[in-house]
């Protein structure tokens, strides 16, 4: 596969998209009559909170030729988001999620229907050499890693492309264990592309699950030992905690809310403020806490990407 990259890119980023179903009432599903359409996805979220920030981003995907699909398309055209190399898949449909209402502050309920999706079948095959290299940056999330072994595939390729071609890659390990076929393959196969990255992003949680260790200074030397430049260990009501390969590490404060709405999507909108400030030359505690603000805003709309801000609602940040 080869397109003509006239238009370069700021970031590149690979995954999947679903139509999202949210409940209009709170309570379980089952008992849900209404519910508003949205999109949902890792790494898509991403790129929108980049794009509305200003970066040219690309999402590299593949969807059914189905209703959800056109929405896909429809929502990407919407907010500026680069699909040249998004493939309309006739064989597989796109896939979708139901997510509850909460009005307490705490996770919702999602059910997902992926198995077999479309996304699911990206491979190599969906690697063009020229227009990631057109990006400077790479993000991966673990989401798209977990979908399949030929998605994974495409992962290992255009990580070690990039990484080739002197390029700065991203990593939020994003668990999903229900994808994988055990912990001890999602713990392996996760590590092993975390080795490409210049900035890895895990949760505290998500690092002791990955490292074994449970402070988040061993947790960042587990994965600075492996040669990544910066681990940022989101640390919830704390913030987040960063140690880089220079031994420069810190704690940066959380940026505080009261108006919890909806807590999916947190994670995805810090990376799009320590990307969008590393990419513009910023310092590692700006980029953080960027990404603390961008998180903060996140959890106070209703939907994954909703809450994402432009760079004039940004402000200062």
């Amino acid at each position: 596969m080869s397109i003509d990259a006239k238009s370069p890119l700021d970031v590149v980023t690979i995954g999947e998209a679903m139509a999202m179903f949210v409940a209009n009432e709170c309570g379980d599903l089952a008992s849900a009559s209404h519910f508003s359409k949205r999109i949902a996805g890792a790494e898509l979220n991403v790129a929108i909170g980049l794009t509305r920030l200003g970066m040219k981003v690309g999402w590299v995907s593949r969807i059914g030729d189905d209703a959800f699909g056109r929405f896909t398309c429809q929502q990407l055209d919407l907010e500026g988001v680069d699909r040249r190399l998004v493939t309309t898949d006739s064989r597989y449909p796109t896939g979708f999620q139901l997510k509850s209402k909460v009005d307490d502050g705490s996770d919702p309920l999602v059910e997902y229907f992926r198995k077999g999706s479309a996304a699911s079948h990206l491979s190599a095959a969906d690697f063009d050499v020229d227009y990631f290299t057109s990006a400077r940056h790479l993000h991966l999330s673990g989401v798209a890693a977990a979908l399949s072994d030929s998605s994974l595939a495409l992962l290992q390729q255009a990580a070690q492309e990039m990484k080739a071609q002197g390029k700065t890659i991203s990593f939020d390990p994003n668990l999903r264990p229900v994808l994988w076929s055990s912990k001890e393959q999602m713990v392996k196969q996760l590590n092993g592309l975390a080795q490409f990255a210049d900035w890895v992003l895990p949760g505290i949680k998500e690092g002791q699950i990955l490292t074994g260790f449970t402070q988040p200074e061993a947790i960042a030397d587990f994965y600075l030992a492996m040669g990544v430049k910066a681990v940022v260990i989101k640390t919830g009501s704390d913030g987040a905690w960063y140690k880089t390969a220079d031994g420069d590490s810190g704690q940066v404060a959380a940026v505080k809310t009261d108006n919890v709405v909806d807590t999916v999507g947190a994670g995805d909108g810090f990376a799009v403020g320590l990307i969008s400030a590393l990419l513009e030359g910023k310092s590692l505690p700006a980029a953080i806490l960027r990404g603390n603000k961008i998180g903060s805003l996140a959890i106070q709309a209703i939907g994954d990407s909703e809450g994402l801000p432009t760079r004039a609602a940004l402000g200062d940040f």
